[in-house]
């Protein structure tokens, strides 16, 4: 059969409008019967502290463009990948860069006033809107054919536990900052251990049934009563239980219906006792992304997002041979020629964190659909300033891989700066829900950036 995707691109090419081809594309009467629409998932990636601009944006623009030193780990997917140069956060008011880096950077939208005091700008507190992982969340959850168990889930490696205007950069609404779980066995236990508690606790509550109906006639009617409302209750959470327990074995079918592994020997085992502590960040991320690709391959959620530290983070990279702390390294001035190289390592590093779960996704099959869920996902790696010893938020970069958004990968472009606000348009018009603003109107007024598709 013909796939509802190859027929909209026959019916284009036989010349007919993109809308008639949406409508023409489901007639029974061409021979053709609708099919469910591709999976699209997001993963937003951020690293902090700006990078070396020198060797991270490609030369020249275009398909053939060079791969810099930075990004050298990304050659793999060069043909999956596209670098935007020229996205600008030119969202003003109070915070420091870093502060206005981190919290407009989904948000394309002011901070509050508040108390937060960095640098030597005014004080700020938490965004005035919801960031777009959070919006496009709540647009998936709201279809059957896209909702999803979580919707989003919100990856960290060694995020501070203090909850200030650094640390956060998804937001369900103004004022609303989501917390990343930057432990994984606590994630683990959010994705595993609560279906597998419910399972449990529904065989109990089966036994406790049982308990009752063997008592029931030995009591007086006035405890009889009394058991019967416990009973009642008992029976009314078995069924939310069960009903539950019923939807998520509907959806393990389908996964091995479609040839994904048997839930048992997919849940990922996690190495026991590793500490969230420096040294550790190597190891935590991979288990990070490893329990993100598992939930994706069940279909747990469409959107996530990873956050390797905050903004202003001082991991100290010894796998590196690096001795200092990252943020304090990117104040450094480009004649200090050791903390220039140091830098180059700590932001290809970053990359590879990149490259390794465009690797994973790469190597996982679609379930229920042909390719890798790399086709079907798009990661989006950016960073909230465009160079650290400036705190310039001009050249903000964003990186994206994979083909989950449709946009024509394998090239390099230059939009000079623009309102990265438009990028988060065509992210939402991409994800099939445009908006006529994202953020701050004020930066909208072009509309969606052309040239991506």
């Amino acid at each position: 059969m013909v796939s509802q995707l190859s027929r909209r691109e026959f019916l284009k090419k036989t010349g007919i409008s993109l809308a008639a081809a949406n409508l023409l594309a489901g007639l029974p009467s061409l021979g053709w019967t609708a099919q469910a629409a591709p999976k699209k998932r997001l993963v937003f990636v951020f690293s902090p502290n700006g990078v070396i601009p020198k060797h991270f944006w490609p030369d020249k623009l275009g398909a053939e463009f060079e791969l810099k030193r930075i990004l050298e780990p990304l050659a793999p997917f060069k043909n999956q990948m596209m670098t935007i140069k020229g996205l600008s956060n030119q969202i003003k008011g109070d915070g420091d860069g870093h502060m206005r880096g981190i919290g407009c950077l989904l948000t394309g939208i002011e901070l509050y006033p508040g108390d937060v005091q960095g640098g030597s700008d005014t004080p700020a507190g938490w965004a005035m809107g919801i960031s777009i992982d959070q919006f496009l969340k709540n647009q998936l959850q709201q279809k059957p054919e896209s909702q999803t168990r979580f919707g989003t889930l919100e990856f960290g490696v060694m995020v501070p536990d203090r909850a200030d205007t650094w640390t956060r950069w998804s937001y369900a609404g103004p004022n609303q900052p989501v917390a990343p779980i930057d432990d994984p066995y606590q994630m683990f236990d959010k994705m595993y251990g609560q279906a597998k508690n419910r399972a449990m606790l529904a065989s109990v509550l089966d036994d406790l049934t049982d308990d009752f109906k063997k008592v029931e006639k030995l009591i007086s009617v006035e405890d009889r009563q009394l058991l019967e409302s416990h009973a009642a209750l008992v029976r009314k959470v078995e069924l939310e239980l069960q009903a539950e327990i019923a939807q998520q074995k509907k959806a393990e079918a389908a996964n091995q219906e479609a040839g994904s592994a048997d839930l048992d020997h997919a849940i990922p085992e996690l190495p026991p006792n590793v500490r969230e502590v420096n040294d550790n960040i190597p190891q935590i991320t991979k288990m990070q992304i490893e329990l993100m690709v598992n939930g994706f391959v069940h279909d747990m959620n469409r959107i996530a997002t990873l956050q390797i530290t905050n903004s202003v983070g001082q991991p100290v990279m010894k796998w590196l041979g690096i001795d200092e702390g990252h943020h304090s390294l990117s104040h450094e001035p480009d004649k200090n020629e050791a903390a220039y190289e140091k830098l180059i390592k700590i932001n290809t590093w970053y990359c590879e964190q990149v490259a390794h779960l465009a690797k994973r996704l790469a190597e996982t099959p679609e379930p229920g659909a042909d390719g890798s869920m790399l086709d079907h996902t798009t990661i989006i790696w950016t960073n909230e300033l465009g160079k650290g010893n400036s705190h310039t938020h001009d050249d903000v970069p964003f990186v994206l891989v994979g083909g989950g958004l449709g946009f024509k990968m394998g090239q390099a472009i230059d939009v000079q700066k623009t309102p990265h606000n438009r990028l988060l348009m065509s992210i939402c018009e991409a994800m099939g829900y445009p908006q006529p603003s994202f953020g701050n109107p004020d930066y909208c007024k072009s509309g969606a950036l052309t040239g991506l598709t």
